[in-house]
């Protein structure tokens, strides 16, 4: 299989909320970062929870035109939300970069 040529780039980002954080709190700080990432980017995200297991959480954001400014918009957000409060210790943010097959 070949990789399309189109350069588009699909990201996945998935993590574990810290225990005994509040969801709903923790689901409007992901999703004001991810309207600032949209503001600056153009690149709407959404937010997701493994079924069954509410507190693994994803993170898509697709057809990302320019890697580096989407990069470094979804860097500088993601500290300025301090999401790094909402991940349970010892865990981290997996960030997964997928392109379509041809």
């Amino acid at each position: 299989m070949a990789i399309s040529e189109t350069g588009r780039i699909h990201y996945f980002i998935y993590y574990r909320i810290r225990a005994g954080v509040d969801h709903d709190d923790a689901h409007a700080n992901v999703r004001a970062m991810q309207a600032a990432v949209a503001a600056r980017t153009m690149v709407a995200g959404r937010l997701m929870e493994r079924r069954g297991d509410d507190a693994t959480w994803m993170e898509i954001y697709e057809s990302v035109a320019d890697p580096a400014v989407f990069e470094a918009a979804l860097d500088a957000e993601t500290e300025a939300h301090r999401l790094a409060d909402l991940i349970e210790p010892g865990s981290a943010r997996h960030l997964e970069r997928f392109v379509e097959c041809a």
